[in-house]
Order: structure tokens, then sequence, then C-alpha cells
């Protein structure tokens, strides 16, 4: 994997070191979280954050474990490091810190005070909300390490205050229970039972949410580190309180083994493939219903759209196919009117996007294709006939295939937003895109060929499937061409004002990247232009991948910044999305172009924000400034799979 460790000045450097994240799953959806400078920058960061029922509705416990070294003189020593509500930055910590580095998958500090040198490392155990927090004396001593336990129970996207109630304690061996909720074990426990008031979180108030909250400062461990390779450590999990775990070192090196195991059994072709592919192990969760994806951490849960888009990158590419499998049985049980339910982060299971299904018939087809699991192609069969008989007919919200031209047509339902680009702002769609738009109908294109080769593969009659691809197709390469150069993005859109009345429609060319899958899909239905493709990669190509509106287009929004009516305003007006680096890759490869210089940014990028990983979005401006979450299921899904495709 690639090297990731950073020294005095940036780890001293907070700036620098409050934005540089690290993230550990324990492969249910929970995690631990924070910064290189052990400063909570956002109200989700925390060393114990539990899921619940489902991946999104997640619970923060332990916020923070702060240690103090006690000199052999008596003097303290504070290693934590905290920002309130005054702007004080109290205690400092991080300017003690001669380095971090995340090895094997696992965080690790290191602390200098003179001649006495002090680690720290940090891991969960897979498949429990469990973490293991292990210091560890590595010269000079000895000294004695006291372990501040500051804690909360509360909803991840919430705050909690000390006009509240207390978080109530149980005392336990070892340590105590939290609110019935998760318990702390350790040497030497004394409860304290003190309100911390005003802990803020910086990140919050840059995107215009409240930024503070009180913590509750539980109790401390205690424990001597007489020499070299002592440790004093503390675990902290939910679940079944009462079933003790490993000891903290044994589930560090557990973690470890695993990450290594992961990453072998994926395959690498170079470190950077191996970071990506540890990367993508952490939005693999099991679930009561089975495997399933994290879109995105810290604030998304499972969203069927971007589960489909990742599968290939996250399963087929790190040979996890025997998972994939489960899962795409267990989404095809979703299916109703020929739609893919989209469990949504409120916990509701809705119906509300026109191109997460066809993102679902690409994924069956690719895995059948790279795996041969043809009894799985058989299985699903039926399920996929279905959706195509579906959009024949007509489904929810007006999604339905025009008997014109075998285009499917979206958002009969005023307000709606059914595309990748879903923002809105006061419950208004800043880009509804109604009509034809052109990702999603050479999404349609594409899933008639894969099920009619599928159909055939399987022995049975395709005529009719390769019937309605040839009219889709011929009608794409009729319609979507554009004087202006490039694709329409959406065909027979309504046209904002006409003052004749009636029903108009207009084509919009407004110059966006959805028209990468015209040319990128294995059926596309395009041969990509060399010149089309250069005049649209001009446009639109960051470092970090393609903006989502060309910067001379009406409405471009450059920075993704501000509050939630000003980052959604923006999020597809300009924003950059690194996900679309894999249909912009694919389509320069079929068109013969080279593509390894494409890729040099996002790479870099991997020690730059989200440690190991790739962000979610970045500024359509310079110098790109990574936003939105740093840890995005297919931004690291797609980077792997078409590095992994050369």
């Amino acid at each position: 994997m690639i090297d990731i460790r950073f020294g005095p000045q940036v780890c001293g450097e907070l700036p620098a070191s409050s934005t540089r994240e690290w993230l550990v799953a324990d492969g249910l959806g929970g995690y631990a979280m924070g910064t290189v400078s052990g400063l909570r920058t956002r109200r989700y960061h925390g060393l114990l954050v539990v899921a619940g029922e489902t991946t999104a509705s997640r619970r923060i416990g332990l916020a923070s474990l702060d240690p103090t070294v006690v000199l052999p003189a008596g003097g303290r020593v504070r290693l934590g490091t905290h920002e309130w509500a005054s702007g004080a930055v109290d205690p400092r910590g991080f300017e003690l810190l001669e380095r971090f580095d995340l090895t094997d998958g696992v965080p690790r500090w290191r602390w200098r005070i003179g001649e006495v040198v002090i680690e720290r490392e940090i891991a969960m155990a897979y498949g429990r909300p469990c973490v293991a927090v292990v210091h560890r004396l590595v010269s000079g001593g000895p000294v004695r390490l006291d372990l501040a336990a500051a804690c909360t129970w509360r909803d991840a996207h919430g705050e909690r205050r000390a006009d509240g109630p207390a978080p109530r304690l149980e005392p336990a061996a070892g340590g105590a229970v939290v609110e019935d909720a998760f318990r702390l074990a350790g040497p030497d426990w004394m409860p304290e039972g003190q309100w911390w008031l005003g802990a803020h979180h910086r990140e919050e108030a840059a995107r215009g949410l409240p930024p503070g909250e009180d913590l509750w400062y539980a109790g401390r461990f205690s424990g001597a580190l007489d020499e070299p390779g002592a440790t004093v450590s503390v675990l902290a999990w939910a679940g079944d309180l009462a079933e003790e775990p490993p000891p903290a070192t044994a589930l560090v090196e557990a973690a470890r083994r695993r990450n290594r195991a992961v990453v072998a059994a994926a395959r690498p072709d170079d470190p950077v493939e191996a970071t990506l592919a540890l990367a993508a192990d952490a939005f693999v969760v099991r679930t009561g219903a089975g495997p399933d994806v994290v879109a995105g951490y810290p604030w998304f849960g499972a969203w069927s759209r971007d589960t489909m888009t990742s599968y290939e990158g996250l399963f087929l590419c790190t040979n996890r196919a025997g998972e994939g499998r489960e899962l795409l049985r267990a989404y095809a049980a979703t299916l109703s009117e020929g739609m893919l339910a989209n469990t949504a982060d409120t916990g509701r299971v809705e119906y509300n996007t026109v191109d997460a299904t066809l993102w679902f018939l690409h994924a069956v087809t690719r895995h059948v294709t790279a795996t041969g699991d043809t009894d799985l192609g058989a299985e699903l069969l039926p399920a996929l006939h279905a959706v195509v008989e579906a959009h024949l007919a007509g489904t929810r919200y007006g999604i339905r295939v025009d008997p014109t031209d075998g285009l499917i047509t979206q958002g009969g339902t005023p307000g709606t937003a059914l595309t990748w680009m879903d923002a809105r702002v006061h419950g208004v769609p800043v880009t509804p895109r109604t009509g034809k738009p052109v990702e999603v109908n050479a999404l349609w294109v594409n899933g008639l060929a894969g099920l009619a080769e599928l159909t055939e593969l399987l022995g049975r009659d395709a005529t009719a499937l390769w019937g309605l691809h040839t009219k889709a197709s011929d009608a794409f390469r009729t319609r979507f061409p554009a004087p202006a150069g490039w694709l329409y993005d959406v065909v027979d859109a309504p046209a904002p004002t006409h003052p004749l009345g009636g029903t108009p429609h207009h084509d919009d060319d407004l110059l966006r990247p959805n028209q990468l899958l015209a040319w990128s899909l294995p059926y596309a239905p395009l041969e990509p232009d060399e010149a089309t493709l250069r005049r649209v990669a001009e446009a639109l190509l960051t470092p970090l991948g393609p903006r989502s509106l060309a910067p001379d287009r009406p409405g471009f929004v450059g920075r993704h910044r501000g509050g939630p009516a000003e980052r959604d305003s923006g999020y597809h007006q300009g924003t950059v999305w690194p996900w679309l680096i894999g249909p912009l890759v694919d389509a320069y490869r079929r068109a013969g172009l080279p593509t390894d210089d494409l890729l040099v940014g996002l790479a870099a990028h991997l020690v730059e924000f989200g440690l190991g990983s790739v962000s979610e979005t970045a500024d359509g401006l310079a110098p790109h400034a990574a936003t939105g979450c740093p840890f995005q299921a297919w931004s690291v899904a797609e980077l792997l799979r078409v590095r992994r495709s050369r």
C-alpha cells in the first residue's frame, strides 16, 4: 500500500492535520473516525460510532479518550486536542506529535515529551461494534498514563447538551456501562461525572450546521508504563455488553492481519490499487439482510444507485463475487413495478430513482460476464425481463419508454429529481432534468443489449430485446448529438416558459459529464469521437475528476461551500465528482487516447483528505479542495475499476 505518514510539520500545524481524516470501520456500518491532529472537527467524529437498524442510523458513544502523561516528578502533560466555543484550542497535544502513520489500515500516533515517546493505535473488531485503543511506551519512562473518557449517546446527526439529562452510568467490571448502550473497560477506572461545555466542531460551522455540543466526562482510566513495550489499553463496545471482547492488543493485531488479507485477496498490481482495495472494504458491510454498501462515511447509509454504480469496483475488482452475488439477489427481491428500492437514510424504503434500476441491470450482466455465474443469471432473468416490461408499460413518477422513439422519459411528477443529480433546496429540485436524460438512456441502451446477450447465453430468444435495443440506439444517435459539438444533457425537456401555452419542449445543451456514459458503457450507444471527447474533457476535467457543469455555462458554482441550501445549490452545478473519472477513462480508452495521466491527481489525493480513500466531491475551481464525505464508495470503486481494467 502507499505510504501514508506525516511528520511534525503536518501533525503540529492544526489547519493541515485537522483536515486529514482517518477511518476504521467495523463491517456493520459503524466506525471510529477522527483527524491526524486528534481534533474532533465534525459532530460525526468519535471512537465508537454504532450503526443502528440501518447503516445510516448511527449513534455516537465514546467521543474521545484523552491521554495525560504523568511524569515521575509529578508534572502532567496533556496529549488530547479540543476546540471550544470560545475559540480556544485546549489542550494542544497535537503540538507534541512527531509522527502519524496509517499502516495496514491501522492509524498510529507518536507523541514525544523529551525522552518519553508514547504511541497510540486504534482498531475496530470486524463484525462487532467494538473499538480498541492501545497506548504503548516506545522509549523513556517510567510514566503513568491517565485516559479521560468523554462520552455521549446521541444520533450522529445531532448534538447533546448539558441542559438535558446527563448520560446514565452503571459500574461494570473494569469500567462502566453508559446509557445501557455501550461499555467501557480498562485499567484502574475512576468515575468522575462532569460536563465539558461547548465542544466546537469547525467543519459543522463551515457547513452552516450547529457546531457545538457538550460532552460528559464519565471518568478516567490509569495505568503504569514502566518500560518500553508496556501498554495501557481501553476497550469500548456496544451490542452484547456481557460478552467481553478479546484484549485490545489482540484486536489491533487481528485488524492488521485482516486488512492484509483483504488486500492480498484483491491481488493488486501496485500500491495504489492495494490502498484502494482496502478502502473499498470499508464500504462493504453486513446487515441483518446480508451484504450491503455504505455510500459514504461519515453520514450516508445504503443507497441503491450508489451500490449498483459501485458494484463492479467494490466486488468484482476485489474478488468478492460471492458476497456480490448475495447482494444482487437481495436487491432483486426489492424490485417493485420494475423499480429497485432505494433505502434512504431516513430508514424508509423508497422507489424514487430512474437510474438505479438500470445500474442494477448493468451490475448483474457485468457479474455474469466476469464470473460466468449463469446460475445467478438464470435466477434473476425473469426479474430483469420484468424491469423492461414495466418500463415499457410505464411505472412510478411518469418513468416510461416513449413508444415513438424507444427512449426512456422521466419526471412526470412536479418537484421530483430522479437522476443522480437529485439535490433539492427547500424541496425544489436544483436540476430536475425532466425529459430524456442522456445517461439514463445510455444506461437503457446498455441494459437492453446486456440483457439480450444474457438471455441468449441462457438459451432463450432475445429477438424482442434486440428490437428494443435497435430502436433506442437509433433514436439515441439521432436525438442526442447537439450542434454545440457535444451531446444534449436532456432532450424533450419542458421549456421554462412558452407564451402560447401548451407543453412545449426543448433540448438542454448544458455541457455536463452525464454524456460520458454514452461512450463508456460496454454496450454504449455511440462510438467516441476524439474531437468531441477532447472538447468535453477540456471543459470539465480537473485533477480530481470531471466537473458537473462547465465553468462557462450559466449557473456554474465554483465552490461547494456554505450552509445546506448554498451547498445543495452547487452540488451539481460545477462541483467535481471523482466517480465520473470511471466513465471518462473508459471513453478515452474506447477512443484510443492515453489515460494514465488522467489518474495522477486522484492517486495523490489518497493522502490529502480521507486518508487512503477518495472524497465524494471537490470544488470546481482550483485548488479543487475536497468536500462532502471524505470516504465515498463510488469514488473509490470507479478509480479502482478503471485502474484494474488497464
